[in-house]
């Protein structure tokens, strides 16, 4: 039997008892739609818009920017002024428009915040304020269904206080954070190690990307030929996947997620991809990234995309991939965009770059050589993204268990627990 088995067994051997939220909660201010009685009390914060709670931002300061997102930083207390808030707290984001699990965070110290939702324990003998982060992260899913409106959602606030939060004795608490704190701090270890990995792979490439003068470097205009994409509206369903300029990531790897969508046509089909097809992102935030097409899947690519077709008895199309990634490439991507108004890199301004191309033979060796370093990086189904990977699902799936209690105080996992070993012994007594 686990700790936390026989803690819940001497402390809450009858059940565990359930509180709405605002009974145990301090919010950041009173809300319209609550009644006035489930808030007695508030704890007001000044906010930031995000543009300017990062202008802030300084190395090395020890006052955290608590943002809305997954951007995050730092500043120092003369920087933050009048802005300067401190305590424990977990936040929800007032605006949002993606998964609210990703958006809810837990700080204790200094910190300047966004447009945040801010909660704290009202009694931290009665509910610990990371038990109630990992509570709430557990209940992401529920919470994003109380947003409202379309583009940046808001929450009802009313639904989030009127939630049951089960509150354990502090001990059983204590001792489910400590659990959850276990795995979190594996997860930063590996992603760390993995960071790290990143920079000497970007460090090598850059290294083997540097031929001096022993190459010849030419112009792409001379190298390849450019299409631009096919203009569709995308649908969540259809036979061929529809990819636009946000299904290239920071990496230059496709994006599995949010997939959309078009039907074939005679004139689609023109725009059919195949296995390592070069697409560039010409417009935009994302503006200069490269996609190298990972398998043969039936898509088409979208008009704010360049196709780039190499003359392959030159240059190799994981070649250019991998130096489209590299500081060479980016300098000269950063001078060829057109700066005005929404960031333009067409088809013009991409024949300029200039590219070095070493004999084939040299391109299949760097390539093989850069294609392990990536692998390595970013492949979930091997090294260190597989165990990030496996370690995020591991904690997700005690986080969400753990924290789900049912009859006679047991966990979901406990109860789990007791039957495998009631199976056990009556195969035992059955011998």
């Amino acid at each position: 039997m686990s700790k936390l088995d026989e803690l819940i067994k001497e402390l809450c051997p009858d059940g565990v008892e359930y509180k709405q939220l605002w009974e145990v909660t301090i919010w950041d201010k009173k809300f319209n739609s609550v009644d006035k009685t489930k808030q007695n009390k508030v704890i007001g914060y000044p906010y930031l818009l995000a543009s300017d709670l990062f202008a802030l931002q300084q190395e090395g300061g020890d006052v955290f920017l608590l943002s809305t997102g997954e951007q995050t930083g730092w500043t120092n207390s003369d920087l933050a002024g009048e802005n300067l808030c401190e305590g424990e707290v977990v936040t929800i984001p007032w605006g949002k428009s993606r998964d609210v699990t990703d958006c809810i965070k837990y700080y204790k110290g200094k910190f300047v915040t966004a447009d945040n939702r801010i909660a704290t324990s009202n009694d931290t003998n009665v509910l610990l304020n990371k038990y109630l982060y990992y509570w709430m992260m557990s209940q992401g899913k529920v919470i994003d269904t109380f947003y409202r409106g379309s583009g940046i959602k808001h929450p009802s606030m009313k639904d989030v206080l009127d939630m049951k939060i089960p509150v354990p004795p502090i001990e059983v608490q204590r001792e489910i954070v400590r659990i959850l704190d276990n795995f979190t701090e594996l997860t930063a270890e590996l992603t760390a190690e993995l960071t790290a990995r990143k920079k000497q792979y970007e460090y090598y490439r850059d290294r083997l990307l540097d031929f001096k003068n022993d190459v010849e470097y030419i112009p792409l205009s001379m190298l390849a030929k450019f299409t631009y994409g096919y203009t569709e509206t995308a649908k969540d369903v259809g036979d061929t996947r529809f990819i636009r300029i946000t299904d290239i990531d920071e990496n230059g790897c496709l994006v599995l997620n949010n997939a959309k969508y078009i039907n074939l046509s005679n004139d689609s089909r023109k725009y059919l991809l195949k296995k390592n097809d070069l697409l560039l992102a010409r417009t935009g935030a994302t503006y200069g990234k490269t996609l190298c097409v990972p398998d043969s899947s039936q898509a088409v690519y979208a008009s704010f995309l360049i196709k780039i077709e190499l003359d392959n008895s030159r240059i190799l199309n994981r070649y250019y991939w991998h130096f489209s990634k590299s500081n060479l490439y980016w300098a000269q991507a950063e001078k060829l965009v057109s700066k005005g108004g929404q960031q333009q890199f067409n088809s013009n301004a991409l024949g300029r770059v200039v590219v070095p191309v070493p004999p084939l033979d040299v391109q299949e060796r760097l390539v093989n050589v850069l294609d392990n370093f990536d692998a390595i990086c970013s492949d979930l189904n091997i090294g260190l993204p597989a165990e990030i990977e496996a370690r995020q699902k591991q904690y997700e799936f005690y986080r969400d268990n753990l924290l789900t209690f049912i009859e006679k105080g047991e966990t979901i996992l406990s109860k789990q627990a007791s039957k495998q070993a009631s199976k056990q012994a009556s195969k035992q007594a059955s011998k």
